[in-house]
């Protein structure tokens, strides 16, 4: 085999991983069949995946695509928490935080370096669509057979999944790309069955955590991708459809629950959120420049907390949570990664080709920061590869843009034998 062709075979291949992975990440069948369990698969394919990109682009002395300010941000960002070891209070916690931060980042670059069209850049989002099904269903079904509750009410499911939070800010990802799919009419009518299948069960899903950063999340989601999208009236349709089947179907608990934002005072779960917050506050004062070392939020809990608060909690706010263990150097990386990633999204929304899932990404990213306003998730995977979509999203539109203005159309989107190869790539 020639060395282009066996080059071009290593990123299609990398690419099917990567879809691969896509749908594991929700779908986690090693969490719930346990003959899998042992396969690690999303371990598995986006280290293979990545890999293959790279021997990809040694095998044709082509340069890894690090992403400009935002790509370079996040590296600095999981070198300063691997770091933080020197200094953390929890060294243990803290060497393994930065060693998972690394693996994310290594697979935000293998997106940005595989996805190179809007062929694959909608595949892999229809993946994560489809695998979400899989979760939706899990959450449901705990509910019905009502075990495995927390608090005695609020539904949940397996893996990453557990906390009832962090699932349904997973599931407010997946709600504006499905409904995209399901607008845009040159979607195949069975997949716009199954697209509309996964947003109604991932709406279900988060009505059923109970998750009050969630629903903030969902609404403000939903309420941008209509607002922007060109197709208007057909989006406040499709919003006035889902709003108002979230009041008829929603259960009495979950209307009670969002009720105590007003009373949050009595509210225990409201209240450990204003004492993490101010445990944040107390350690950029103590610790400003570089905080208390990656994963170690909890582990100096009791050093800065007031007396009342008992318990130690996460930090319920992402930001906070980065500001408190990096300090203002780690907060100032994550600010340009993460809003690199909105700038990215929202850049793409224009392209005539793909900006109807750019507007959906723009969505999902923005709805995905609300409900990180009220969680503190560093090491999630959905974070990561929800960024660099709209990175890759970015980059594919402004590849577009110059080939147009010099009379060609995109090289890659230039795949004379095969639709999902990527002949070439962008600079």
């Amino acid at each position: 085999m020639e060395p282009g062709a066996q080059g071009q075979r290593r990123d299609v291949l990398a690419f099917f991983l990567l879809v691969g992975f896509a749908g594991v990440m929700y779908a986690v069948p090693g969490e719930w069949i346990p003959a899998l369990a042992p396969l690690r698969l999303a371990l598995l394919t986006s280290g293979l995946a990545a890999g293959l990109m790279v021997m990809r682009r040694l095998g044709k002395a082509e340069p890894l695509y690090f992403d400009g300010a935002r790509g370079i941000a996040l590296l600095a960002f999981s070198s300063l928490a691997f770091c933080s070891v020197a200094w953390s209070v929890n060294p243990d916690v803290t060497r393994f935080q930065g060693v998972e931060l690394l693996k994310l980042t290594a697979i935000y670059l293998t997106l940005v370096n595989v996805i190179t069209n809007s062929k694959r850049l909608a595949a892999v989002c229809a993946a994560m669509v489809l695998g979400a099904i899989v979760t939706s269903i899990g959450v449901i079904n705990w509910y019905i057979v009502g075990e495995n509750m927390v608090e005695g009410f609020r539904s949940r499911w397996v893996g990453v999944y557990a906390d009832p939070n962090h699932m349904a800010m997973n599931m407010v990802v997946v709600v504006p790309l499905a409904v995209a799919f399901v607008a845009r009419k040159s979607t195949p009518w069975f997949f716009r069955i199954l697209c509309g299948a996964s947003a109604i069960l991932s709406v279900v899903a988060i009505v059923l955590s109970h998750s009050r950063g969630g629903f903030i999340g969902l609404s403000v989601a939903m309420a941008l991708w209509a607002i922007r999208e060109k197709r208007r009236m057909q989006a406040i349709v499709l919003g006035t459809v889902f709003v108002l089947g979230l009041a008829v179907f929603a259960p009495k608990s979950f209307w009670q629950r969002n009720e105590t934002v007003t009373s949050f005072h009595e509210d225990a779960s409201a209240m450990g959120r204003v004492y993490a917050w101010q445990v944040a506050s107390r350690m950029s004062l103590d610790k400003p420049l570089l905080g208390v070392g990656a994963g170690g939020f909890r582990y100096a809990w009791f050093e800065y907390a007031p007396p009342e608060a008992h318990r130690a909690y996460v930090a319920h706010n992402i930001f906070l949570d980065v500001i408190g263990e990096l300090g203002w150097i780690g907060l100032l990386c994550f600010l340009v990664f993460s809003g690199g990633a909105v700038g990215g999204a929202a850049a793409a929304s224009a392209d005539s080709e793909m900006g109807w899932l750019a507007r959906a990404l723009l969505a999902s990213v923005a709805g995905y920061l609300i409900c990180d306003l009220f969680s503190g998730y560093i090491l999630s995977a959905h974070c990561y590869v929800l960024f660099g979509l709209a990175a890759s999203a970015q980059r594919i539109a402004q590849a577009r843009e110059r080939a147009l203005a010099v009379g060609r159309q995109p090289a890659m989107n230039q795949v004379p034998t095969a639709t999902w190869e990527g002949s070439g790539h962008a600079a």
